[in-house]
């Protein structure tokens, strides 16, 4: 009895790039609507795109500056790194291990708890509440998740 075999896909840069692109962008909306739910911010500390267009930009920014900024570095950043994950993921699928939930929580680790601090755009994690410490590392395992989801979904459909 012969046994059917599932063929792999070739491994491709451009269509890894592509479906993880596509799933970072819906993981940014899934993070966004879930810190709606449970905000890591919620004593008026600053947002650290905020804080970040306000360096880059060197003056303050108008209230409508500020909104287009921090969208622009938030989805940005969404896909940037949904699509280097969706690379990495081509040729080393390891990394999705989890269903993506470890990809999520290192990057709330590279980020929040390293970059973030180290660039003077966020508290140092020692000086961070529980609260935004158990938001950011929940809602970038949302992230994570959906990223793979998606970025699976979308690479099968790729071919």
């Amino acid at each position: 009895m012969d046994e059917e075999r599932k063929t792999e896909p070739a491994k491709s840069l451009m269509k890894g790039l592509v479906a993880g692109l596509i799933g970072g962008l819906v993981a940014t909306a899934a993070k966004t609507m879930m810190e709606k739910m449970y905000p890591p911010r919620t004593h008026g500390e600053p947002d650290p795109p905020a804080v970040l267009a306000q360096k880059l930009a060197g003056h303050q920014l108008s209230a409508s500056e500020e909104t287009a900024a921090v969208e622009t570095i938030h989805w940005g950043f969404g896909a940037l790194t949904g699509a280097a994950y969706g690379a990495l993921a081509e040729f080393y699928p390891a990394a999705t291990a989890k269903d993506g939930a470890g990809f999520g929580m290192a990057l709330a680790s590279l980020t929040h708890e390293g970059a973030l601090p180290a660039m003077g755009l966020s508290a140092p994690p020692e000086e961070q509440t529980t609260r935004e410490r158990t938001s950011e590392m929940a809602s970038h395992a949302v992230f994570g998740m959906v990223t793979e989801t998606v970025r699976r979904v979308v690479r099968k459909t790729l071919g």
